[in-house]
């Protein structure tokens, strides 16, 4: 089960008890009641935050609401304010809880990547006590606070897939109304290493320049991000119910994701591949099949985490020949 569809089920039960907070909790890809703010992410990460700042996830905080396309969207959905309207808030904004309603505080942001922070982030900011630096933690001690950081929720970069997968629930877009009636693009031709390469890169912990990943963990990003496309086109068409611009779309994203997993199949010895492909040739990409289309998906995405975990990229040379040259990488990296 997905974080998302998580959140979904814990806030429907919390609503049939009465208690619920938030009129439409169930919508928000992150519980705004968990929500920190890239500010106490800064507070470490100072200049991942002011890489942060100038990227378009940041800066669409202000521009998204403000631009034409949007609010000709938001006229056909019946959004009065694009701010406090679910359908926009769940990929576009990052909302924390304030006197019990939502309120958007920044863009797409740490968490929206990461996850919400409030159960984590004072294990993970801790290095051994209140005078001990980063630079004087305990070994023994960075393991644990790296694993009781992940066991409070939080979404290590090394966790290729988890990570991933944020990016993917909001770019391939899982609204079909919001395509067929508000007019929005039925998802983004998003490539892994593209995006996180470019303007988003914040590799600045561990690199003084801002390097970019190095070779292997481009290729897991590259061959996770094209199983992560498989499992979420087909999420997308399970969603379909007309024959229109949505159920078009997701069904040719995901025959075309197909295509590049059988591509990278010839090009790399990883067993799960064959897997994925023998999931996804048992399924009909048709309208109202959703049961069928999510066991699928869901299929997928065990496979493709496991695939994540085992791997670390070094014996996938075959696929360098797919990876995006830093040319082609999305926007402008950041340096200090």
């Amino acid at each position: 089960m997905t974080m998302f569809n998580m959140i979904k089920k814990i806030g429907a039960l919390l609503c049939l008890m009465s208690v619920c907070v938030f009129a439409q909790a169930d919508d928000y890809r992150l519980n705004p009641s968990k929500v920190k703010g890239p500010d106490a992410c800064g507070e470490c990460h100072e200049d991942s935050v002011s890489a942060w700042k100038l990227s378009h996830h940041a800066t669409s905080f202000k521009s998204m609401p403000r631009s034409e396309g949007a609010r000709e969207i938001a006229d056909k959905m019946g959004i009065k304010r694009i701010k406090s309207e679910s359908d926009c808030l769940t990929c576009h904004f990052t909302a924390s809880d304030s006197e019990g309603s939502a309120k958007p505080i920044a863009g797409i942001s740490c968490e929206s990547c990461h996850g919400a922070g409030v159960d984590w982030i004072d294990v993970h900011s801790d290095f051994g006590g209140k005078d001990v630096k980063a630079e004087d933690e305990d070994p023994a001690h960075k393991v644990k606070r790296y694993a009781d950081s992940e066991a409070a929720g939080m979404i290590r970069p090394s966790n290729t897939y988890e990570v991933a997968e944020n990016c993917f629930g909001c770019h391939t877009v899982p609204n079909e109304n919001l395509v067929n009636t508000g007019g929005h693009v039925a998802g983004s031709n998003f490539e892994l290493v593209r995006w996180t390469q470019g303007e988003v890169r914040h590799n600045i912990w561990y690199t003084e320049d801002n390097n970019e990943a190095s070779v292997e963990r481009r290729r897991m990003l590259y061959v996770v991000g094209k199983l992560l496309d498989l499992e979420y086109a087909l999420r997308g068409v399970s969603k379909a119910t007309v024959k229109a611009e949505y159920a078009l779309s997701m069904a040719k994203r995901a025959k075309k994701a197909t295509a590049f997993v059988k591509k990278i199949s010839t090009l790399i010895d990883a067993a799960e591949l064959a897997e994925v492909l023998g999931i996804v040739g048992t399924v009909k990409l048709k309208l109202n099949n959703e049961a069928a289309l999510l066991e699928a998906a869901d299929s997928i995405s065990a496979v493709s985490s496991s695939f994540a975990s085992n791997y670390d990229g070094s014996t996938f040379a075959g696929v360098d020949e797919l990876l995006a040259t830093p040319d082609k990488y999305k926007g402008d990296v950041f340096s200090k």
